[in-house]
């Protein structure tokens, strides 16, 4: 209803940003959210959600929203003794792992993961994406399911060797890696995520295309180019690896060449520096 939000910008605004209360005399919650949006805006803190995603409750754009205002104003006041150091250790997450999360929960696979390499240590969401990316692979039959009692390392064990075999069955490349890894919580775990990632994508791009061939890298690269080519763009890329690709400029060339002026050129780094 926007009334927490109203109060926490008035508390963390400096005092001369003219942040106030007023948004809690509205009484029409959309209303009020546009409101209390614009007491943000105030100290540039307009990001991330509108007026209905508020009033919806919309559980990732609002955190979005809440992360931007305590990263832009904690209003944390230091203390006398300074912040302890924190040894993050498994804690710490990479781009590249967080991508991989997010994908998994997005396809809903049960339990919710919220650590990569501890959530799948049992085996079982690596199995449900298997059978989502490839339906029926998965003999359900031979999967040891929570909760786990007598034996219950080795039945977990059991579902991460079972795992690897689907690999195989799937033609992953999973030279080196055994069922152990994924239970003892090794990043070897992640190249096959990565493989299970890769497969989804294309069957995915194979059914949208209704072909019943499967689509090859070498399809998705030159649709790739032709179309930057045919939209005036500058940049194509000669390959996955390619190392221009971790600039997002092709990308960006690309989401501007399949939906003319949506990208704003302005905010566009054409020499991003790696800090950038």
């Amino acid at each position: 209803d926007s009334e927490c939000y109203t109060v926490l910008l008035n508390q963390i605004a400096p005092d001369d940003a003219g942040v106030d209360l007023s948004p809690l005399q509205e009484k029409d919650p959309e209303k009020r959210a546009t409101l209390m949006l614009q007491q943000a805006d105030k100290i540039g803190c307009k990001k991330f959600v509108r007026p209905k995603d508020v009033v919806k409750g919309n559980q990732r754009l609002n955190l979005a929203f809440v992360a931007n205002l305590f990263n832009t104003y904690p209003a944390l006041k230091p203390t006398e003794e300074g912040l302890p150091d924190f040894d993050l250790g498994d804690f710490g997450e990479t781009r590249e792992e967080k991508t991989f999360r997010n994908w998994m929960n997005s396809l809903g696979v049960n339990p919710f993961v919220n650590s990569l390499y501890q959530d799948l240590k049992d085996g079982n969401v690596l199995l449900q994406l298997f059978d989502k990316v490839k339906p029926g692979i998965v003999k359900w039959e031979k999967v040891n399911k929570p909760p786990y009692k007598m034996g219950g390392n080795m039945k977990k064990l059991e579902n991460c060797n079972y795992a690897v075999d689907l690999g195989k069955q799937m033609g992953f490349s999973v030279v080196g890696i055994g069922g152990k890894d994924i239970f003892d919580g090794n990043k070897l775990t992640l190249a096959i995520i990565w493989q299970l990632m890769r497969a989804y994508t294309l069957a995915m791009l194979q059914k949208l295309s209704g072909s019943d061939k499967p689509i090859e890298e070498d399809a998705i690269l030159l649709w790739t180019n032709t179309t930057l080519e045919e939209a005036g763009k500058t940049h194509t890329i000669s390959g996955f690896k390619d190392q221009s690709i971790s600039t997002s400029l092709p990308v960006i060339d690309l989401l501007d060449a399949l939906r003319p002026g949506k990208v704003n050129y302005e905010i566009v780094l054409t020499a991003p520096s790696t800090d950038e």
